[in-house]
């Protein structure tokens, strides 16, 4: 994990270069569009009668559709540039290979950072419609925790969230599928010295009998070639052993699962690796 973050935050940092560069410049080359579309207008005011040769060049060109495509143009850059760069600052949010200590961070920023990586499995897809995330965030002070080790754990949640919700659907006709609606709900709250996330998914479901077994080292219910396993015995290790937290899970077939995390606000002295 660690060698797979030192390799992520250097790309991520090699990444941020060149588009930062872009993305600084669309401004100029905003307001030089702008200075030289106006001279054209003014030339086209003073010389509403241009020679033939002109006039055949501007009639052939479309120099109208060009202006207002050319800002559509710019616009989708800047939003493409935009989006590089959060995903950019998501990966270093989300490794946080220089903060291998305990230090004090913001517990959304982190679960933001990992939903913005997992973005591209809440879309769409032929057998399920979007998965819509539902956060209901409580003001929270700052945590002490090794934040890359904490998100790794929503990583993990999340990850198998959308997998119930995937398993769900297969099972579900075309109809039934459209007429229901797919969501994660990610909740945060204080609980006296401890703060509270709930990540909850309405997939399939725990069954009663493995709820015991799913911390369990190599316990998966996935079938083969869909991982090694759900993550959750390192996950327990992360919240129970490293913060000296607890993580519990409410589920059962059929019904919503909930994954509670509970960790203190701030280590006691003498804890943690």
């Amino acid at each position: 994990m660690s060698s797979l973050g030192q390799i992520v935050a250097g790309i991520a940092h090699e990444i941020n270069n060149p588009v930062s560069f872009i993305h600084g410049n669309l401004r100029y080359l905003d307001q030089y569009t702008q200075t030289i579309l106006h001279l054209i207008q003014l030339y086209h005011q003073y010389f509403p009668h241009p020679p033939t040769e002109i006039q055949t060049e501007l009639d052939a060109l479309d120099i109208d559709f060009i202006k207002e495509d050319f800002h559509k143009i710019l616009h989708s850059m800047n939003v493409g540039t935009t989006r590089i760069k959060d995903i950019v600052l998501s990966l270093r949010n989300f490794y946080r290979m220089d903060e291998s200590e305990l230090k004090a961070v913001d517990i959304h920023e982190g679960i933001d950072s990992t939903l913005l990586i997992l973005s591209h499995r809440f879309k769409a897809t032929s057998s399920r419609p979007e998965i819509l995330i539902i956060k209901d965030y409580k003001l929270l002070p700052k945590v002490e925790c090794y934040a890359g080790q904490l998100n790794q754990v929503f990583m993990n949640i999340l990850a198998n969230a959308i997998d119930a919700i995937d398993e769900q659907n297969v099972k579900k006709n075309s109809k039934q599928v459209e007429s229901s609606l797919s969501k994660i709900t990610i909740r945060t709250s204080r609980v006296n010295e401890y703060i509270e996330i709930a990540i909850g998914d309405n997939g399939c479901g725990i069954c009663k009998s493995i709820q015991g077994q799913i911390f369990n080292p190599f316990f998966t219910t996935k079938p083969i070639g869909k991982g090694t396993g759900m993550g959750l015995s390192i996950s327990y290790q992360i919240i129970c052993d490293q913060h000296h937290g607890q993580l519990n899970c409410s589920s059962s077939p059929g019904k919503p699962t909930e994954f509670i995390i509970q960790i203190p606000i701030q280590q006691k002295m003498g804890d943690g690796k």
